[in-house]
């Protein structure tokens, strides 16, 4: 009975305990559904505004920008990490601290070249605020980042050294000496160079994070949890040759620097692709050094001077007004044409079409092209629209400027107008068009857009690959492009060009010495120039130089100033791949100009007395008589055999001289 009673009295217990363990549980679920039901009418945006977004943000995770390459592989620009370093002093144990805090502040004295003192103080002090997010370095390379890393303390890493890593892309250049204007920037608001152009492919996109605040100003990465991975930038091959745009760049610079000219540009274009192996522009700054930071040859439209003649004659040639046997009296190098005086910087009388180009004649020029054109010049502009002279150019390059040219339809047109623009003036086109013009005489007359993307690539495989496009299929008769190509070709054999003959390199082109500003007062301002292309009867490159301001008791005129770059350009690329070259000048693969230049002997005229220029060579002789004020008449190329006044003849300013060359 005893037993029964100690069992009912345990079974009542254990109810007992049942029972209110059901009604705790009960009241929990009742308060859980409670809460619910709170917190579904409560305003959670103002929980979360109070609470999450206080302590915790979603931020950038960067991704890095592709690279950019040269058409060889080089690297033209890259991004790189860099390393910020912060400390978590509250993570780090006290013992951990005190026992190696001597060595830390050792091994950071010798990196950063500051006291172990001054480290130590400055640690104590975070120590004891147990600040967790304390900057200790900013910027660190790959190299500095590893070794800072192994320091004692640091070595522990993050969740016992308080060692904090955060890990940010920065833009460099590889070749901010030779491109840097060229190769542009993208700082996220400007956009510049081929940076800019291919932006939209060498941006990756972004990922992001959550950090959580430290205190009012310091915002710590939550590293284990990234809301968004971010996806890398593609990599662009651009179409420059590094080798090449370094050629230019240096035969341009040194030209300027010795012309003491204000600025420059250089653009070399394959002719069968139309892509843009160099793009060199310069400017002097005022500590009397050159940099490549502005884009001229986009940029600025410049009216072009007699580099135009080929534009207008090529017109003429194409409608079939001009031929081989065409000529023109010059006389005696005036001609006033609807009240206004054109004038020739060469001589006088009666030229065929090759001398009107080689002596760069504007009166010769003028005259063909208002006889042919001036009742109808709508005739002669619509060659110049159809050659895209009047269209702004579709490439990727940002900037480029629209060509303005005066037509009928303008105010400023008037009788005098259309020979302005036929020998370069009244008119405005920047120097990439003008190239692109010349680069499609060189290319049988199919024109190309100026390419400056080669490819594109991700992760090793071929996104895009850039193909010519043809701006313009037949820009004239096969039979007018020879006969420009032809006259391109004696300007330079016989014409204004012929300082830089050679016998070693077929060249062709245009001299062109423009007057600009000439309105204003003060002294008279020039752009020289050379636009051409060699080999002229395979051609492989197109160039155009332009070299605007020089120091005009130097010399401004383009066959002095612009095409001796021009020459320097065609002779160093053109020895990586040699046609009609002898064979002496390919023993040095590293380049000497000074092969393919004769000695140029200076030659002066003393107390009026005739100099003896026999045995000397003529495209050296020629341009110093003739910048000394003197009329030279000369037949062939070569060595001067002779010459007329004899040595020592007593001679004056406007007497002329004559002389007899080896062919």
């Amino acid at each position: 009975m005893q037993k029964q009673n100690e069992y009912d009295n345990k079974r009542k217990k254990t109810l007992r305990w049942g029972y209110l363990f059901a009604v705790v549980a009960l009241c929990v679920f009742v308060m859980f559904l409670a809460r619910i039901v709170i917190l579904q009418n409560t305003n959670v945006q103002e929980i979360k505004d109070d609470y999450i977004n206080k302590n915790y943000r979603e931020a950038t995770l960067k991704a890095a920008r592709g690279n950019l390459f040269a058409s060889d592989g080089s690297i033209l620009a890259t991004t790189v990490m860099r390393y910020d370093i912060y400390l978590d002093f509250k993570t780090m144990k006290d013992t951990v601290y005190s026992n190696n805090i001597g060595a830390l502040t050792d091994s950071l004295s010798k990196m950063f070249g500051k006291s172990r003192g001054e480290f130590r103080q400055k640690f104590d002090e975070q120590k004891k605020k147990k600040n967790q997010y304390y900057t200790l370095a900013k910027g660190l390379d790959f190299d500095q980042y590893d070794r800072i890393r192994k320091f004692p303390i640091f070595k522990k890493g993050k969740n016992k050294g308080g060692f904090i890593v955060d890990r940010n892309y920065k833009r460099e250049l590889a070749t901010s000496e030779i491109g840097a204007g060229t190769i542009g920037m993208d700082n996220g608001e400007l956009k510049s160079g081929l940076e800019g152009a291919f932006s939209k492919y060498l941006t990756g996109t972004d990922g992001k994070r959550l950090e959580q605040r430290i205190n009012s100003s310091q915002w710590k990465p939550i590293d284990f949890w990234k809301v968004q991975e971010p996806v890398d930038g593609e990599d662009v091959y651009t179409t420059l040759d590094l080798r090449i745009q370094d050629i230019a760049h240096s035969a341009l610079e040194k030209q300027m620097v010795n012309f003491e000219a204000k600025h420059g540009t250089v653009i070399v274009m394959e002719v069968e692709t139309g892509k843009v192996r160099a793009l060199v522009n310069l400017r002097r700054t005022d500590s009397g050094d050159y940099e490549d930071s502005y884009n001229y040859a986009l940029k600025d439209n410049i009216e072009p001077g007699s580099t135009f003649k080929t534009i207008s004659l090529l017109a003429a040639m194409d409608d079939g007004f001009i031929d081989e046997n065409t000529t023109v009296n010059v006389g005696n190098g005036v001609w006033v044409y609807a009240k206004q005086r054109i004038s020739d910087g060469h001589g006088g009388g009666t030229y065929d079409i090759s001398d009107v180009l080689a002596k760069s004649s504007n009166v010769g020029t003028s005259k063909l092209i208002t006889k042919y054109y001036a009742e109808k010049p709508q005739i002669f502009l619509d060659h110049l629209k159809r050659w895209k002279l009047f269209d702004k150019m579709d490439i990727e390059l940002p900037g480029i400027t629209k060509p303005k040219i005066v037509t009928p339809q303008n105010k400023r047109w008037n009788a005098a107008t259309l020979a302005s623009i036929s020998y370069g003036y009244s008119s405005n086109i920047n120097l990439l068009q003008l190239t692109t013009f010349y680069n499609g005489v060189a290319n049988g007359g199919k024109m190309l857009k100026p390419l400056f993307i080669d490819k594109i690539m991700k992760d090793g495989k071929v996104m895009y690959s850039a193909k010519p496009e043809v701006m313009v299929n037949k820009m004239a008769s096969e039979k007018a492009i020879k006969m420009m190509t032809s006259a391109l070709t004696k300007a330079v054999e016989k014409g204004t060009g012929r300082s830089i003959f050679t016998p070693n390199l077929k060249m062709a082109g245009k001299t062109g010495t423009a007057r600009f500003e000439y309105w204003l007062p003060g002294p008279m301002k020039y752009r020289a120039s050379f636009a051409g292309f060699y080999p002229a009867d395979a051609p492989k490159y197109t160039c155009y130089v332009m070299i605007s301001e020089p120091n005009t008791a130097k010399g401004f005129y383009g066959g002095s100033v612009s095409a001796p770059v021009f020459k320097e350009i065609a002779g160093k690329t053109f020895l990586k791949t040699p046609q009609n070259i002898e064979k002496e000048m390919l023993v040095d693969k590293k380049v000497n100009l000074s092969k393919m230049v004769e000695p140029n002997v200076k030659v002066a005229v003393n107390d009026k007395q005739m100099p003896n220029v026999v045995g000397l060579i003529g495209k050296n002789v020629i341009p110093q008589l003739e910048n000394l004020g003197y009329r030279v008449d000369y037949k062939g190329v070569g060595r001067i055999k002779e010459q007329f006044p004899l040595e020592g003849t007593t001679i004056s300013k406007n007497q002329r001289i004559y002389l007899s060359l080896q062919n």
